[in-house]
C-alpha cells in the first residue's frame, strides 16, 4: 500500500519512530481501527464460495479477534447452507433442467458442503483457543 496517498486520511498517522532506510512507520487511528473493523465485517461475511475477501479476513483474525471472526465464521455457515438449500430446491425438478446444468448445480453443491464442513472445523479450532 503508499502510504505517502494516505498520510493524509484520517485512518493512519506516522508513528513517530525513527525512520528505517528511508522508511516511514504508520500505526491506525481509532478511525482506522473503526474501519479496520467495518472492512473485516464487510468482507469476512461475502461468500462467493470461499473467496479472497474472506481469506483476507482470516489473515487478520489475530488483529480481529477471536469472537468476531467466529460470528463472521457463522454468516459464512449460514449464507452457505442457504445456498446448498436453494440449489437443493432447483434440483427437485430435474426433468426440467438440462443435464449440463444438473451436473454444474451437483457440482456447486459438494464445493458448498465441502466449505460447511471447513467453516465447522475453523470453529472447532477458534472454541479450543478460547
Amino acid at each position: 500500500m503508499n502510504f505517502h496517498i494516505t498520510e493524509n486520511k484520517p485512518t493512519f498517522e506516522r508513528s513517530g519512530e525513527i525512520r528505517i532506510e528511508g522508511k516511514n512507520k504508520y500505526i491506525l487511528t481509532d478511525l482506522g481501527i473503526t474501519e479496520f473493523n467495518r472492512l473485516m465485517i464487510k468482507y469476512g461475511t461475502k461468500t462467493d464460495y470461499v473467496n479472497i475477501s474472506f481469506y483476507g479476513a482470516m489473515l487478520f483474525e489475530d488483529e480481529f479477534g477471536k469472537e468476531k471472526m467466529r460470528e463472521l465464521i457463522l454468516v459464512q455457515i449460514k449464507q452457505t447452507e442457504k445456498k446448498i438449500s436453494l440449489i437443493e430446491d432447483a434440483l427437485a425438478n430435474r426433468s426440467t433442467l438440462i443435464k449440463g446444468f444438473v451436473r454444474m448445480l451437483e457440482n456447486s453443491i459438494s464445493h458448498h458442503k465441502v466449505n460447511v464442513n471447513w467453516f465447522y472445523e475453523l470453529l472447532k479450532k477458534i472454541d479450543s483457543e478460547v
